[in-house]
């Protein structure tokens, strides 16, 4: 598979990861952990501290292009599964093998 292919790839999972937590922070029932880990990834992106400065080329902003797909990542798959399903669905995402929505 070339970079670019993996890159698109790479690009396309992270957008449906963070509008599945967008949408799991907007529901009524989302977790207190949730929205504090929401908040350190915020934070960390707009912090100018950073694990590898920025002014180093490349090394600076890979961390970021790591770390924080990485992190969202994390909180999705620790959300409950009904809160999970329930995001996906909001966010236009097709639900994962074997997971089903609750529609009361």
């Amino acid at each position: 598979m070339s970079r670019l292919k993996r890159l698109s790839v790479l690009a396309s999972v992270v957008r449906g990861d963070a509008r599945v937590l967008w949408h799991a922070l907007r529901q009524p029932g989302s977790p207190t952990w949730l929205k504090l880990g929401v908040l350190g990834i915020v934070a960390y992106v707009v912090s100018p501290v950073d694990f590898i400065p920025d002014v180093l080329p490349v090394l600076g902003v890979v961390d970021d292009l790591v770390l924080i797909p990485m992190a969202i990542g994390f909180l999705v798959r620790r959300l409950p599964a009904g809160l999970r399903a329930e995001a996906r669905k909001r966010a236009g995402l097709p639900a994962e093998p074997g997971e089903t929505v609750d529609m009361r």
